[in-house]
């Protein structure tokens, strides 16, 4: 889970920097130091671990510095702009800045960027790019303008995509939003109008952003107090070309919108955002850390002495002016996961408990409390000081049965493991079988013949992980063609994706009868409905009438004259299941996992056919089978319901039919459902004559209060 430790004040005294902050806060070449720019006169290099200043360069009185001052990671030099247009370069060993290089340039400067891996870039507020060397050698070369008239840059980032450096700048005119977005190594400038979505126009407070494969991640935060995000292309269709691009919300009201300081946003990591402002109206100003992922709120911490909707990110720290001194609070995060999230309320403290730092060592915790009872014992005579010293600290269980997975033998950690299933839960419990897991399938992954499954289908029957906790799980079932355990984990896991299951599907359809012979399946959800198969092949049911459908009947003559072509028995293929029962139970585990019909379609489509028909084979059957009882339920310990069964044929056919449409085994299955179909409308026609029957009915009851002591009415019911 995400955490906010106790931040610590950076600067002895308050910085010169006016209402609205300082106006930068930017790496150093050097690990643990940063440049602190006021939006007055001076620089400051700080050394964050040792909250102390390195050194201070100021321009002369009548200057104001005008850009943020940055390390040039190529030289090691530092980069300011004073006056828009002067551009200063210095080093640690100087002390006047008056002294120092000087360049005066055509054209009024935005910003300065510099990151690792390339040389520094300098953004001009008419929207044209240079390249530092470029312009020092030809300093009063003449800057083209970019952006049209009124339009103002608001926001602007620099990093690295795929190697190659990619600025990012946002412009507004009249309320309107643009991104234009500079590749240099294609020399590619592509402009974008961003579509806010909102219904009134709002004001966009804060950007931050982060890069994918395949987009570059925009959030900003809105004066309505949303969190809004939009995809931008890495590599556009068309990228000379002026694309609309439209925000989608992803967090609602995590700030109020009338907040008097304004709002910042910054993104963390992939699935955590920080926000800093007042939550509510009337309520102080905090720092938050928000769940993009479960869009929940991780931690938040109360800024008392008010802040200047000011935020800067590096690292594990965030940096913000708190009242007039600017506070570094360190960051904290475990990677996200749902179970994670559930596990949060176990390790809320109660109030009035005794805080204890974040993030503690726990493996070293038990030893430090040794540690502090023998301080509080040095009192006593030295024999029992010396008992005390001797005293090692108790090992976990968890961390001798992790340190166990990585040298014993399969079979004794199966033992150690069973002892540690046996032991009572601790609130952490989830997270350290997350941990098991995780280490046995490292061992796996870096010893081949390695591969304890019974140890993991203990792990799985715990009930308590998640595919998102242990992602490598399937994979490593999937390969080794494993599925007993993927049985198990379709049936415990809660959030698997639907590619993940797709590939189950495939597995479970391709799998030799005579591999899953010797598997050993859990069959309680077929038991009660299939008869034992003697040579992969069911034994031949009677016929029965479901539902009003007998599959014997062709209430169709076209297909009847098709049917007829081949004169075997219709019945036989309609109530015999054309799947061996381990097979047939694989498949239950499927149809009854949990998925979403957008992002399952797509993986369907890679089935081969002959399975997909198959497989559409295997649910006629069950529908035949869920007919045959009045519930329309078929027996068994958690069979699957006739909805996930009508569900599932509908997948399949709208993913595939285009393919099994033309295969010659899939025809008579086809014209069967067609058959099927048609019957369940008939059906459904003639109870809805019922029903309208019923309501006549009833209205007639209702209305016999009103009637008079005799009456004559023609009731039409068909």
């Amino acid at each position: 889970m995400a955490d906010l430790e106790e931040g610590f004040t950076l600067t002895a005294v308050p910085l010169g920097s006016g209402p609205d902050g300082p106006l930068g806060v930017e790496q150093s070449d050097k690990t643990d130091q940063f440049l602190v720019t006021d939006s007055g006169r001076t620089v400051i290099l700080y050394k964050v671990s040792d909250q102390k200043p390195l050194g201070s360069w100021s321009v002369k009185q009548g200057q104001i510095i005008t850009c943020p001052a940055v390390c040039n990671f190529q030289t090691g030099e530092y980069i300011v702009v004073h006056d828009n247009k002067v551009l200063r370069i210095w080093n640690n060993e100087d002390v006047n800045l008056d002294k120092v290089f000087k360049a005066t340039l055509s054209a009024e400067v935005y910003r300065i960027h510099s990151i690792q891996g390339t040389e520094p870039l300098v953004l001009f507020k008419e929207g044209a790019v240079r390249g530092l060397e470029a312009l020092l050698a030809e300093p009063q070369q003449k800057i083209e303008t970019v952006i049209s008239d009124e339009e103002v840059i608001k926001w602007t980032k620099f990093f690295m995509v795929f190697r190659h450096p990619v600025l990012i700048f946002i412009t507004e005119k009249h309320g309107n939003y643009f991104a234009y977005v500079q590749k240099f190594n294609s020399r590619i400038l592509s402009k974008y109008t961003l579509l806010l979505g909102q219904e009134e126009k709002c004001v966009i407070q804060s950007f931050s952003t982060s890069v994918g494969r395949k987009f570059i991640s925009l959030m900003s935060l809105s004066s309505d107090g949303c969190v809004y995000e939009t995809l931008i292309p890495i590599h556009p269709s068309e990228p000379e070309k002026n694309q609309r691009l439209v925000q989608s919300q992803l967090l609602k009201s995590v700030v109020s919108g009338s907040a008097r300081s304004g709002a910042a946003l910054s993104i963390l990591d992939q699935d955590h955002i920080a926000v800093l402002g007042a939550p509510r109206p009337a309520s102080k100003e905090c720092l938050s850390v928000w769940n993009t992922k479960f869009q929940t709120l991780q931690t938040s911490k109360e800024l008392p002495q008010g802040t200047s909707g000011q935020l800067w990110y590096y690292g594990e720290n965030l940096f913000m002016l708190h009242g007039k001194f600017l506070t570094v609070i360190p960051y904290k995060c475990e990677v996200s996961s749902l179970a994670g999230a559930l596990g949060k309320l176990k390790h809320s403290q109660d109030p009035g408990t005794h805080v204890t730092p974040h993030f503690v060592n726990w493996e070293t915790s038990q030893g430090c409390e040794l540690g502090s009872q023998n301080s509080e014992q040095s009192k006593r005579i030295l024999r029992r000081r010396k008992i005390q010293v001797s005293v090692q600290p108790e090992v976990p269980a968890s961390t001798q049965l992790l340190a166990t997975i990585q040298k014993d033998s399969e079979k004794h950690i199966e033992v150690e493991l069973r002892k540690f299933l046996a032991t009572k839960r601790t609130p952490d419990f989830h997270t350290i079988i997350g941990d098991v897991v995780i280490g046995l399938l490292g061992r796996c992954k870096a010893e081949p013949s390695f591969y304890p499954r019974n140890c993991l289908m203990q792990l799985v029957q715990t009930h308590v992980l998640s595919y998102s906790l242990c992602p490598g799980l399937m994979e490593v079932a999937l390969e080794k063609t494993d599925v007993q355990i993927l049985q198990l984990c379709l049936q415990q896991l809660p959030d698997i994706p639907e590619s993940v299951t797709c590939a189950c599907l495939k597995v479970f359809l391709s799998i030799g009868d005579d591999t899953l012979q010797d598997a050993d399946i859990n069959m309680e959800s077929v038991s009660d409905y299939m008869d034992p198969v003697q040579d992969g092949k069911m034994e031949e049911q009677t016929t029965f009438l479901q539902n009003g459908f007998n599959p014997e009947e062709d209430n169709c003559d076209s297909c009847a004259q098709k049917l007829k072509e081949k004169p075997q028995a219709t019945a036989d293929e309609s109530t015999s299941c054309p799947l061996t029962p381990k097979r047939a139970a694989l498949l239950n585990a499927i149809l009854r996992s949990a998925y979403s019909e957008t992002f399952l379609l797509p993986h369907l489509k890679d089935i081969p056919a002959q399975h997909s028909t198959l497989f559409l084979q295997y649910l006629y059957f069950l529908y035949l089978k869920c007919s045959e009882n009045a519930t329309m339920t078929l027996p068994g310990t958690h069979p699957p319901t006739l909805n996930q069964i009508m569900d599932w044929i509908c997948l399949l056919l709208d993913a595939n039919f285009t393919v099994v449409v033309m295969i010659p085994e899939a025809k008579r299955l086809l014209l069967s459902l067609y058959k099927f179909v048609k019957s369940q409308i008939s059906i459904c026609s003639e109870l809805n004559k019922i029903e309208v029957s019923f309501r006549e009915l009833q209205k007639l009851n209702q209305e016999k209060n009103n009637r008079e002591l005799y009456s004559i009415e023609v009731l039409e019911l068909f």
